[in-house]
């Protein structure tokens, strides 16, 4: 019978994780390796994958391949396109889309691989061109649900903005969450994304972001979370 839960927490950079090693330096959580540390009834490791889709599916695929893991939360900052959501607010994913994976034709217009009929709509991992979290247990039911995008390139001007709304309406944006959703449900492993805003999508202006206060505020919520997990071993085991 398991005796702890392996849980696997996905950064692609290693400033988007000091906040929760912080966390857990300040709450004298038991350090088992530099990357591993000891809540309650699980074990929690952390990855720095770096940066983007490519990077991410390499590591993370490498690692599942090394170990088991019950869970894993895919984490990091992000930018969002809805209003309603603040500056510093951590939200949950429940879909996510690769937005730049398609073809421009000669008029200037893209299409998805979906839409050229180049990959079907519903073959796994896919549902209706999205993958979705279908985690089975919910442990984080105070954060809003959001949908996601996931691109090789941010979006920077207006016009890119514009088309990204129109065709694909999402809450939110980041460079690496549907690459982690994508290999957890090739592999059949339980995953999050919890994603901490640090800029509303606009015409580029760093000057308005606050990744500080997003990290922050995600490293606190990563430990909630991870305590909430632990606290449902028997549900989840």
């Amino acid at each position: 019978m398991k005796e702890k839960l392996e849980i696997l927490i996905v950064f692609a950079t290693k400033s988007e994780a000091e906040s929760l090693f912080e966390v857990f330096h300040n709450k004298n959580v038991t350090k088992i390796t530099k990357d591993t540390f000891l809540l309650k009834n699980c074990n929690a490791e952390i990855l720095i994958s770096g940066i983007g889709i490519h990077s991410t599916t390499y590591y993370l695929t490498k690692k599942l391949g090394s170990k088991s893991y019950d869970l894993v939360i895919n984490a990091g900052i992000c930018g969002s396109f809805n209003e309603d959501i603040n500056i510093g607010d951590c939200v949950s994913v429940i879909s996510d889309e690769f937005a730049d994976l398609g073809i421009v034709n000669s008029r200037g217009n893209f299409s998805t691989l979906f839409e050229e009929k180049i990959l079907k709509l519903n073959q796994s991992p896919y549902d209706n061109g999205k993958i979705y979290n279908q985690l089975k247990l919910n442990v984080d039911t105070e954060l809003r649900k959001v949908t996601a995008i996931t691109v090789n390139t941010v979006s920077g001007s207006d016009e890119q903005i514009a088309a990204r709304l129109q065709k694909f309406n999402p809450d939110i944006e980041t460079m690496e969450g549907a690459a982690a959703a994508y290999v957890c449900k090739c592999e059949k492993i339980d995953f999050l994304q919890i994603r901490a805003v640090s800029n509303i999508v606009e015409a580029r202006n760093k000057a308005e972001w606050d990744i500080p206060l997003a990290i922050n505020n995600l490293g606190d919520e990563l430990f909630r979370i991870l305590n909430s997990v632990s606290g449902n071993f028997n549900q989840l085991k």
